[in-house]
């Protein structure tokens, strides 16, 4: 049953409800007992003797079993169907396209089922799509002898070429993997030269830089690096190798066809700046940015807009510009929007931004829409972004003093999240809260010196250039208490303290 619950516990009411739809319409009889099995699942039961006594009245281990293996497979099945319901996606498109040309050629209606392949070889060689490319270029040679306006010998030449981009993405994929597997097992060991790594694994695999990378390859390789900058807190080593990379690739031939993914760089690139605290060359590529947006007539505007408006916003913010940052944040908030995770940095930024502002209950009423459990937006934003949402949301009670709550969300977070923190070496999360608990308990003693020392020496925090920004925002409420300053301004002068130290 741990399985069972483990999968029905991931799913959101809604899709629960969705669950209990497609069984209804797949049982054929009306004693099929897998609806009543779900819910007991639903509830937390464990107890095989019980949950037989519930379904049978009596103690039928092996219909049990048979009837939780066909629930499971259900389940698997729901989940298929919904997915393939609900994926949008180019990858998703050109399958179609292909089953559609293929059931076409198959009732020799060949002109119409060429016409179709053609329509996807354009669109798969603009997300540079090679595996499905080769899909293509095979129905196409299998069935060009049917018909006559196909050119054989370029569709020949086309397959050959796309089979070395193939080997080529391979051979990058290969890549992808030893770095990913080098960042794991130095995750709590010392920081990787990343330079120095792509380049010993590009020349293990023959892969030349200028040549071979494009915009694609260098958009995964920078996922893959950010995964380590973010495990470190340290962007910085991460900043010339992608602006370097970036600086080669920008200019080769072909660029324009790959503007999907040169946008997705230019992000990336973006973001890492802004963590970096350089916010005036962040909003420089975003200019660019916001530039190939456009292009196209606009094809992908919509789809990196609201990514796009979050770092100019927070950009912004940490800008002493803050006014502007929230109006831009309010006015996407008004509109609906599919990329859940991207709204979900939006509310979590803007109740930030309403926290050093002061507008403490604007900001625990947008906290409070985020409703979902804990579980639900771990799964959906990692257990990083669902800490900082608690961490917010005590500070936001005890503001407000809400008391109760305060110590209710506190003590929960302790038990939630103080092993996970320690075992990524964050323990200055559990001593932020300690200095939090002895505001709450006697707050005259945030401005003695005796508490400025303790703060001092349990800290190694302000002053190392790849401190996260999320994380100063946190210390800088802590250091409005104790210098009695607004939070906003406490926050802008701890980022001029690390910005000073880029320039010396």
């Amino acid at each position: 049953m741990k399985q069972l619950r483990q999968i029905i516990s991931s799913f959101s009411e809604e899709q629960q409800q969705g669950f209990l739809l497609f069984l209804e319409k797949r049982n054929k009889r009306t004693d099929t007992k897998n609806i009543l099995l779900f819910k007991l699942a639903q509830k937390g039961e464990t107890s095989t003797e019980q949950i037989c006594y519930e379904l049978y009245g009596a103690h039928k281990r092996e219909a049990f079993y048979t009837l939780k293996q066909r629930l499971y497979d259900s389940l698997i099945d729901f989940i298929a169907h919904t997915k393939i319901q609900g994926e949008n996606s180019v990858d998703m498109l050109l399958i179609k396209y292909i089953l559609a040309a293929r059931d076409f050629l198959f009732h020799q209606n060949y002109k119409a089922a060429f016409k179709i392949l053609d329509k996807a070889e354009i669109i798969a060689k603009e997300h540079q799509l090679f595996p499905i490319l080769n899909e293509i270029y095979h129905t196409k040679i299998q069935y060009a002898h049917t018909y006559t306006a196909i050119d054989f010998n370029e569709v020949i030449y086309s397959f050959k070429e796309n089979q070395k981009h193939l080997f080529l993405e391979e051979e990058l994929n290969i890549v992808y993997a030893k770095v990913r597997q080098t960042l794991k097992t130095n995750q709590n060991k010392h920081r990787i030269d990343f330079q120095s790594l792509i380049d010993t694994l590009f020349e293990e695999h023959h892969i030349n830089l200028a040549q071979d990378l494009s915009f694609k390859s260098l958009y995964q390789l920078i996922a893959i690096l950010n995964i380590s900058a973010f495990i470190h807190n340290d962007y910085v080593k991460t900043e010339q190798f992608l602006i370097n990379t970036y600086q080669i690739l920008k200019d080769k031939k072909g660029k324009e066809k790959q503007v999907f993914y040169h946008i997705r760089v230019l992000y990336l690139i973006a973001n890492t700046l802004l963590r970096n605290k350089k916010f005036k060359e962040s909003l420089e590529y975003l200019e660019i940015m916001h530039a190939y947006m456009l292009l196209n007539k606009g094809k992908y505007y919509h789809s990196f807009y609201i990514n796009y408006a979050l770092l100019v916003a927070l950009n912004n913010n940490y800008s002493n510009q803050q006014t502007k940052a929230i109006q831009l944040l309010e006015t996407v908030l008004k509109k609906k929007h599919s990329d859940v995770k991207a709204l979900l940095e939006i509310q979590l930024s803007l109740v930030t931004f309403y926290f050093q502002t002061n507008e403490f209950k604007k900001a625990l009423h947008l906290c409070a829409k985020l409703h979902h459990s804990d579980q639900w937006y771990i799964d959906k934003m990692g257990i990083e972004w669902t800490v900082k949402k608690n961490l917010i949301e005590i500070l936001l009670h005890l503001e407000l003093q809400n008391i109760d709550l305060f110590e209710s969300r506190l003590l929960s977070f302790k038990r939630k999240y103080v092993q996970f923190l320690q075992e990524i070496n964050q323990e200055r999360v559990i001593v932020f809260l300690k200095l939090v608990e002895q505001y709450y308990k006697n707050p005259s003693l945030v401005t003695t010196s005796s508490f400025f020392n303790q703060v001092e020496n349990s800290f190694e925090f302000v002053g190392a250039k790849q401190e996260d920004i999320f994380v100063m925002s946190f210390y800088a409420w802590l250091k409005s208490k104790m210098i009695q300053r607004p939070i906003y301004d406490v926050t802008l002068a701890l980022i001029e303290e690390v910005q000073l130290q880029h320039t010396n």
